[in-house]
């Protein structure tokens, strides 16, 4: 008796891993931020291991404004406000933001941080997927309390 309990409980568990792969893998795919004075990216999910990381793959305003007191006007965007000198020339196209994130369940991932290179700031993160399908990234120094949330909205590449 004890032995068919233990093989139905493990076929069980077997039974619900590809469901719950499912859930994990939810974020995976190409999200468009929330526009700020900066323009609005995409930024795509992917797997990093047993964790999830985010790339900006596109910027809507990819090059310095015009107005740019520091005179960088009409160049790429760089991580020029990077806390380490040695990476503030590389492209912000491209860059990794996100990393770290791991399935906690009830769609949510927690343990990542986030990187914001308008400030050079980065930040504990956690995501939530919204029952809209929009997901909820939430930036915070210290505790989830003191922080700042924002929506990204999952899309389509960019032409």
């Amino acid at each position: 008796m004890r032995l068919s309990l233990a093989i139905l409980a493990a076929a069980a568990l077997v039974a619900a891993a590809p469901a719950r792969a499912a859930e994990e893998d939810a974020i995976l795919g190409l999200w468009a931020t929330e526009p700020d004075e900066h323009g609005f990216a995409r930024v795509e999910i992917a797997r990093a291991g047993e964790a999830f990381e985010g790339r900006i793959v596109w910027l809507s305003e990819p090059n310095v404004p015009a107005d740019d007191p520091e005179g960088r006007a009409g160049q790429p965007k760089t991580d020029h406000r990077n806390p380490d000198p040695a990476l503030r020339e590389r492209p912000v196209l491209g860059l990794r933001i996100a990393e770290g994130f791991r399935y906690a369940g009830n769609g949510q991932w927690k343990q990542g941080q986030i990187y914001d290179p308008a400030s050079g700031n980065r930040y504990h993160c956690n995501l939530k997927l919204l029952p809209d399908g929009r997901l909820r990234v939430r930036g915070y120094v210290g505790i989830s309390l003191l922080g700042r949330s924002t929506t990204w909205t999952r899309t389509a590449p960019a032409d």
